[in-house]
Formats: C-alpha cells, structure tokens, sequence
C-alpha cells in the first residue's frame, strides 16, 4: 500500500563504554563537535546498522534474501556487479557489451533503477547514486537521517590493553616469550544522542516504498543495536523513537517545531553514567492539529 503521509521522526540512543563511530581520520576515536565537544554519529553509521538488521530478519531458511528485501550496500560487495543484475533482471544483458554501452545503458537506464528500486530494501528507502559503471541512475531516497548529536558534551577516553598472544614467531622471540600485544581502545563512558528522520511520501511513490517498508523501518530502528553487538561498541541501545504521521502529504507543520517537543535533559550536574541520569518530556499539548504522535520506543 502507498504511503500517503508526510513523517518525521526523532531517534534516541546511548552508548555505555563504547565508540558508537569512531573517526577513521582520528586514529578511530569517537566523533565529537570540536567546538561543543558534543559526541557525533553520522548517518551513513545509522543507515548501515538498519541495512545490516533488514539483510537479518529478510532471509529465507538458506540465508538468501526475500524477494524485494536484498541489499544493494553491503559489506563488501561490488557495485556494478550489483547492477549488472538488473541488465538481467529486465531481460537487455545485451547491453552490458561494450564499455560505451555500460556507461551510458542505453534507453533502458530508467527500467533498471525501477528494477532496482523493486529488488533492493536500501535503493527504495535511502536512494542511491548507481551510474559509476554499469549505468541504472540514481535515486533520491524518500527516507533521510541526519548525524546523531549528543545530549551534552562526551569525553573520548583512551584505554591501554593487552592481548596475551602474539602474531608471529618472530614477535615472540623479541619479548624471549612473553608473548603479549599491547593495543588501544577508545570509548565514550556515557553519551546520550539524538537523530532526526524525515519520510517524503512523493518521493516513496517514485521508489515505491510502501507501508510494508514503513512497518520495517520501524521495527529496525527499535531493534537494530540489539544485533550489533561489539567488543569496540560497548552497550548501545535504542531509547526513543518518536514518530509524527501527518494527516496529508505536505505536512501540518515544520518538522523542527516537531522535533522541539521531545527534550532530554540532565538530573543534575553530575556527569551522566545511564539513562535514568536523563528525563524526557514529549510536550503533547503542543502538537499541531493534523499531527498525531507515536511512541514506538519510550
């Protein structure tokens, strides 16, 4: 069924001791604002962890993926193998000879980026830019998510560890057996985030995204840190997830006046360990007519 509503949606998490993102340009320590020092998760941290739970729970008994509920990003695969496919899928793999051919697709371009927005989860909610060789377009998602920002500032700690192996011989010889690795871990003791989501329904007819994939959105946003589990990521768990339906397609109000109505704030002055160090409020007298409000979580 076609989505004929406008949403917007506010997501609430933490992290207990972990590195929810590490920066790769930062030695891997925690994201953090460097003017506020608030912790940062990006986007694309979000959107692979609900890829990772939908390429879980949308397999059949062999571990393949349902019809419709593949994934098009996926740990280590390659793109234009991937759109190759849908040269086959539409019945022209003819097109795929010549490198003239791969680049350019031909008037069958628009068939394949349908075809892929029919067979790939992640293409019709995300969108996704698939002409960097085996041309099917691109697709501008209906569903987009901003970077995570915590609550208050975060503290990047650094821990020394110790493995009690080494790699090789030859490393085993230089410590006369003491065999020992000495690394680094960085973690955030407690940090509190939240992130914004937006679901264009015209953009969902173009992709077709559905109220099925609504439903699974949903359910992964809830669920996905529970099957992402990590020694580097610490305890992440899914806190809030606050959703506003519009009763049209335009929407009833400015999606940040929307967001303003769930706050977070802190007990007290006190460095904050655990959840219950916060309090949430969801000011409900103040949501707009044509707006209703859902608590999928909290």
């Amino acid at each position: 069924m076609a989505l004929t509503n406008r949403y917007d949606f506010v997501l609430l998490f933490d992290v207990k001791d972990g590195n929810p993102n590490g920066d790769p340009d930062a030695g891997n320590l925690p994201r953090v604002d460097a003017e506020t020092g608030r912790g940062l998760v990006t986007d694309v941290s979000l959107k692979r962890k609900v890829r990772n739970f939908v390429g879980l729970v949308k397999t059949d008994k062999d571990g393949k993926p349902l019809p419709e509920y593949d994934i098009y990003i996926r740990e280590k695969a390659i793109l234009n193998d991937q759109n190759e496919r849908a040269y086959v899928g539409i019945g022209k793999a003819d097109l795929l000879k010549g490198d003239d051919k791969k680049r350019k697709g031909g008037d069958a371009v628009s068939e394949a980026r349908d075809w892929m927005c029919k067979n790939f989860f992640d293409v019709r909610t995300f969108g996704a830019v698939m002409s960097t060789g085996v041309n099917c377009g691109q697709v501008r998602g209906p569903v987009q998510l901003t970077f995570a920002r915590s609550v208050d500032p975060v503290v990047a700690q650094e821990h020394s560890i110790t493995r009690m192996a080494v790699a090789t011989k030859a490393e085993a010889e230089k410590q006369d057996g003491d065999n020992r690795t000495m690394g680094r871990k960085f973690t955030v003791p407690y940090g509190l985030y939240a992130a914004h989501g937006f679901v264009s329904s015209f953009l969902a007819k173009q992709t077709g995204f559905d109220e099925n994939d609504l439903e699974l959105l949903w359910q992964a946003l809830a669920q996905m840190f529970e099957h992402d589990r990590s020694a580097a990521r610490g305890e992440m768990s899914t806190r809030g997830l606050y959703v506003f339906k519009h009763d049209n397609e335009l929407g009833n109000a400015p999606a940040h006046k929307l967001f303003e109505l769930i706050q977070a704030k802190k007990n007290s002055d006190e460095p904050a360990r655990d959840f219950v160090d916060y309090t949430i409020t969801v000011d409900d007298a103040h949501i707009p007519a044509g707006v209703s409000l859902q608590r999928i979580v909290g």
